[in-house]
């Protein structure tokens, strides 16, 4: 790991829509944003308010995006600028497609650890759902022009705890044009051993948890516990810079059962990724 001081934490949120419906999610990434906020000592950056989710395309959504998606990459690069950590609080995991480039831009170095049931890295010439979440991935890698940049290098990418992967991604992963590490006992010391030292930007979709733990929007068996997060994360800080991380997905309420779910334990799990080693 670098000797040098860790860089100063800022928390931006994102609470605008940014494809599929999750009217959920845009609330609870402010609730998310404010909580992490507050553990740092760092006021919220906020980017974007809840509105109604249009339907559409995946080429619609994106454009209805755009300006909101404009204002959260520059944010970043403002933050970035600044000599800060950036920490996303947001709504959808296609806020990646602009995060990421301007993480990218400012530390080219840096890999991307997306922690998530799915793959998202789907083109629009892959798509059979025409999600643009399937797509949060592959933009920034370069697989298809997002209009948000991209800048994310082969190698420069894993696919952790995934275990829902459609047919053209499992594809990918079997070609090694991206590698992935599914959820198991030695998850951490893998990932640990693959990263072998180098910086990282970490994105975690709620749903790579089993479901029930975290609400979200969808729910994938076979996921990681609260404990197995917290052993990835520590075990990523222990031996690579942070640069960064972004966290997606979080709804706070279980449609189901009517249960609020605070995001305390959550961050507790995230914790070393701020908690420098």
């Amino acid at each position: 790991m670098s000797d040098n001081p860790p860089l100063p934490p800022a928390v931006v949120t994102y609470q605008a829509p940014c494809g599929d419906h999750n009217d959920l999610a845009m609330t609870a990434a402010g609730t998310l944003g404010r909580a992490l906020a507050e553990r740092l000592g760092v006021p919220p950056q906020a980017v974007g308010v809840p509105a109604p989710v249009p339907d559409g395309t995946w080429e619609e959504s994106l454009a209805a995006a755009g300006p909101d998606l404009a204002a959260l990459a520059g944010r970043y690069r403002a933050v970035l600028g600044a000599g800060q950590r950036p920490y996303g609080a947001l709504s959808r995991c296609a806020a990646a497609l602009a995060t990421l480039p301007v993480v990218a831009g400012k530390h080219p170095d840096a890999v991307v650890v997306w922690m998530d049931a799915h793959g998202d890295i789907h083109t629009p010439d892959t798509t059979g759902t025409g999600y643009l979440g399937g797509m949060a991935l592959s933009g920034p890698l370069g697989w298809w022009d997002s209009g948000h940049g991209a800048g994310i290098g082969h190698g420069q990418a894993v696919l952790v705890g995934a275990r829902d992967l459609d047919p053209a991604e499992a594809a990918a992963v079997g070609s090694g044009r991206i590698a992935c590490l599914p959820p198991g006992p030695g998850l951490a010391g893998e990932l640990a051993e693959w990263l072998d030292g180098r910086p990282v930007y970490l994105h975690l979709d709620c749903d790579v948890l089993e479901p029930g733990i975290v609400p979200t929007d969808y729910r994938v068996p076979g996921g990681l516990t609260l404990d197995g997060l917290h052993a990835v994360c520590r075990a990523v800080a222990a031996g690579s810079p942070i640069v960064g991380a972004e966290f997606a997905e979080y709804e706070g309420f279980d449609r189901a059962t009517g249960r609020h779910v605070p995001p305390g334990e959550l961050l507790d799990a995230l914790s070393p990724l701020w908690t420098d080693m």
